[in-house]
């Protein structure tokens, strides 16, 4: 790019460029020229590599031809799309100068910038999905002792919805991103992403500075009005405050406006929601499934809304599931009540459309006439909302009301003013209807009456010059004109002045016709700048009302999501669980939300019940025979319920879960050097640190991914504490057999195996989940499923009883010499069997303990005889 000291050997109007262009070196510059945004020199070369646009030179500057590149600006939204998609951002300047006035280039400056995490337009939005600017800062960096604490912010830009939260350990921050799914991501200078091991679609890397607490207290009051956040719950102290502040003044600085429909901000507390971390989040396919796409997930089985702002807030819900019993009890009831009235109710949510992403651009200043009548077309339905609302016997539905009522001005206001189908744009003209502004419909008639005056122009010149080729036409370009045949254009009086000569035919003015023009088009021009002056009025008496909106769109959302859960609860055969206060599972007839969606087959439902007694079940079974389902459609249930929802289930309870965790299935992470184990010991690792006794957990195959020995020995720890040190309630399917022995040792434990049988050469997955232990894995009849060569097959059986008739039974615990750990001992009264295994009882153990300490040198021989009589005692006792 060009240095700042080069621009005085430039033509001024790319000294005006080069300016604007230094002020915003990393967005693209769409330069306003005549009915075109241009970009040049090396925004040129971009823009049109990522536009796919053809790149030309004009003239030449400082001795050098210009690179450029353009686009119609009619058009913009269109290439605007495509940007923000690859998460560029765009400068747009526009001319505010008068070309007529203007001696050097025409005035120019930029109006605002369009960035993926900020915009509002309705063509570059996905409208089922939040648009969301994330900003994070870290507060605490990690020691031994500490983990360390990161401060984030996100706002989305179409509702105004504005939240911090502080964060420890990467875990907890890479779990965020992923639910948040940035479309924008700022973060300070100072920082390095590769930390979260998430890529980011628009990474920001910003001045340390923009993060300083002081300054991001500051820009909040100023921008709230208030003089501290306490108000907000928030306490200033808090360093997750600069986040909040940094994301603040980034928008400030693109949007150059002000943002009203941006009022409050929420500080989210995460021990109020079941927790998900990145792995689970991707297991359990919420609203992107393991190939990356939406199809088969469970929000496309439950998302069925009305309206699109619904549907994000059913995604939210789903994405972020609330221990709030209370609110929980609210939906459900709510849900019971609507299904009688779900065809009716939706029908009429339908018609009302995104009001939330509306009301942004209304306080943004950026609405358009038809968004205005999109609300003019909702406004006219609340009624007849309102009224089923009313008539439907539910006082828990009185909350909706403040949605629907209080909105007859507004309505007014646009019956009034707007016509039924106006253009695109304010500038286009026609928006105001007539009868609304007197001075309007005087230009307006004006305008009007030009057809009928030149008919009668026509016809009187005509006769009385006797000429029947002359006609009265109008273009854009010459204006008014008198026209002859080239034939009969010697007989034109002395006082037709010739305007425009063509091959057969010669065009004219004269003074009464240019008079008549001047008027016509001065009345246009006045026409079209009242109907913008009353426009920004229209606005400015909306304004007022913006809190009201906000509050409205939020109520319908919610409103949507729950007809929409109630009609999907009556059409899937959903039951409402019972949220218990004591812990447990008890799940009757579970089915998985998905799965049962797209087989062909009828879906065969299965039990679960977990209680103080039995907090973890070992399952056994082939593959593909159902282990993976089983275990995904309890999360999914468990999720469900918490977002108030009615689950796949004959019956359902739940008590208290704080977590869910999964570790299913695993990929190499070649971006990060990290192999499938290494991913696989991540995620245990991190549900082993972070898991609790209310937590549920679903742990698959553990240990797979090295040697035999090595493998067992840590599925076999694993299993182990969160048995008896986490107390977590536990799925751990595994193909480890030896595992099935820890029902034995740990009577919290129990076997479970997902049913198959065998016919010669054939096997059948029963999908039924069955008590005790599978009898076998029937890895060489999947196999041969799965097409292997039979000769593969046939040394594969061979070797598999070969190695049957040689191979040991490994026993858990064998010897005296391993103990469990003593705070496993303290909770359990006996280990192993008299058969294979030494009794270890806590006497035992405390007598093996004492004989180990015993300092026996410095005993004397009498004391080391009562030392003898006392062991003797005590064994006698045991």
């Amino acid at each position: 790019m060009i240095n700042k000291e080069d621009f005085s050997q430039h033509t001024p109007m790319m000294r005006q460029y080069l300016s604007i262009k230094a002020e915003h070196p990393n967005e693209l510059l769409f330069y306003r020229m005549g009915d075109f945004y241009e970009m040049f020199y090396d925004d040129a070369k971009r823009g049109a590599a990522l536009l796919d646009l053809s790149l030309t030179k004009r003239g030449a500057s400082n001795g050098e031809p210009i690179p450029m590149a353009g686009i119609p600006y009619h058009a913009a939204d269109n290439y605007l799309a495509k940007l923000v998609a690859l998460g560029e951002s765009v400068a747009i300047c526009e001319q505010i100068g008068d070309p007529a006035t203007s001696k050097g280039p025409v005035e120019r400056k930029v109006t605002r910038i369009v960035t993926p995490g900020t915009i509002t337009d309705e063509a570059l939005l996905e409208d089922k999905k939040d648009n969301l600017l994330v900003a994070i800062n870290p507060l605490q960096k990690r020691t031994k002792e500490i983990e360390a604490q990161f401060g984030l912010a996100t706002l989305d830009m179409t509702s105004g919805r504005f939240i911090v939260m502080q964060l420890t350990g990467l875990d907890e921050l890479r779990a965020e991103i992923i639910r948040l799914s940035p479309a924008e991501l700022l973060y300070p200078e100072d920082f390095t992403l590769d930390f979260i091991g998430v890529t980011i679609k628009a990474p920001r890397r910003r001045p340390q500075w923009e993060f300083d607490l002081k300054t991001a207290v500051l820009t909040l009051n100023q921008h709230f009005g208030t003089q501290d956040l306490s108000g907000f719950g928030i306490d200033e102290t808090q360093s997750f405050i600069s986040s909040a502040g940094a994301l603040l003044q980034y928008v400030k600085d693109t949007q150059r406006a002000s943002l009203p429909h941006i009022h409050s901000i929420i500080l989210l507390k995460l021990e109020d929601e079941v927790l998900l971390d990145a792995a689970t989040r991707k297991n359990l396919e919420i609203t992107v499934n393991l190939s990356g796409t939406y199809e088969n997930t469970l929000a496309s089985v439950l998302d069925k809304c009305s309206t699109a702002m619904g549907s994000r807030m059913l995604k939210r819900w789903l994405h972020a599931p609330t221990r709030k019993k209370e609110t929980l009890l609210l939906r459900q009831s709510i849900i019971s009540t609507l299904q009688p009235f779900t065809d009716e109710l939706s029908q009429w949510l339908r018609q009302i459309g995104d009001l939330e992403r509306i009301y942004a651009r209304l306080a943004l200043r950026t609405i358009r006439p038809r968004d205005l009548v999109r609300v003019r077309e909702a406004i006219a339905l609340f009624p007849k909302i309102h009224g089923l609302l009313a008539s439907i016997n539910g006082e828990k539905l009185n909350r909706f009301n403040e949605a629907f009522i209080g909105f007859d001005a507004v309505g007014k206001l646009l019956n009034d003013a707007i016509v039924d189908s106006p253009p695109v744009l304010v500038r286009d003209g026609g928006v105001i209807a007539d009868g609304y502004h007197a001075e309007l419909d005087e230009y307006r008639a004006l305008s009007a009456g030009a057809t009928d005056y030149l008919d009668k122009l026509e016809i009187r010149e005509r006769e009385a010059l006797g000429l029947d080729t002359l006609k009265v036409g109008y273009n854009a370009v010459h204006g008014y004109f008198i026209q002859v045949s080239r034939g009969q254009s010697e007989k034109v009086p002395m006082h037709y002045i010739r305007r425009q000569t063509l091959k057969n035919a010669e065009r004219y003015i004269i003074p009464e016709l240019k008079e008549y023009e001047d008027k016509v088009l001065s009345s246009k021009g006045k026409s079209l700048a009242i109907e913008k002056q009353l426009y920004e009025f229209i606005i400015d008496s909306l304004m007022p009302f913006l809190s009201q909106f906000q509050k409205s769109a939020e109520l319908i959302s919610e409103l949507d999501v729950l007809c929409n859960l109630s009609e999907r609860a009556f059409t899937l055969d959903y039951v409402k669980p019972h949220l218990q206060d004591s812990e447990g599972l008890e799940i009757i007839g579970a089915r998985h939300p998905v799965v049962e969606q797209v087989l062909s087959t009828p879906f065969i439902p299965n039990d679960l019940y977990f209680d103080a007694q039995k907090r973890m079940r070992i399952i056994t079974g082939p593959n593909m025979g159902g282990k993976s389902t089983y275990m995904r459609q309890t999360a999914l249930i468990v999720l469900l319920a918490h977002i108030g929802s009615f689950v796949p289930a004959k019956s359902a309870k739940i008590g208290p879960i704080d977590k869910i965790f999964t570790r299913v299935g695993a990929s190499d992470d070649l971006a990060s050097g990290r192999s499938t184990f290494m991913v696989e010991m991540t995620e245990t690792a991190n549900i082993l640190h972070n898991a609790t006794e209310k937590s549920l957990v679903l742990m698959d195959e553990i240990g797979r991914g090295t040697s035999t020995y090595d493998g067992l020995s840590l599925a076999f720890a694993c299993a182990e504490s969160l048995a008896l040190n986490i107390k977590a309630w536990t799925l751990f399917a595994t193909h480890y057999f030896e595992l099935t022995q820890l029902p034995q040792f740990i009577p919290t434990i129990e076997n479970y195996h997902l049913a198959a049988k065998e016919h010669k050469e054939n096997i059948v997955f029963m999908h039924q989940v069955e008590a005790g232990a599978a009898s076998k894995s029937y890895g060489i009849a999947v196999a041969m499923l799965a097409g292997l060569p039979k000769d593969v097959l046939k040394r594969a059986k061979k070797k598999l009883r070969e190695l049957e008739s040689t191979a040991q039974r490994v026993s858990l615990y064998q010897t005296t010499e391993e103990q469990l750990p003593l705070n496993i001992t303290n909770d359990i009264e006996q280990y192993g069997d008299e058969e294979n295994h030494v009794v270890f009882t806590q006497e035992l153990t405390e007598l093996i303990d004492q004989i180990k300490t015993a300092n026996l040198d410095d005993l004397t021989p009498k004391m080391a005889l009562e030392f003898l009589y006392d062991l003797q005692n005590k064994a006698n006792d045991i």
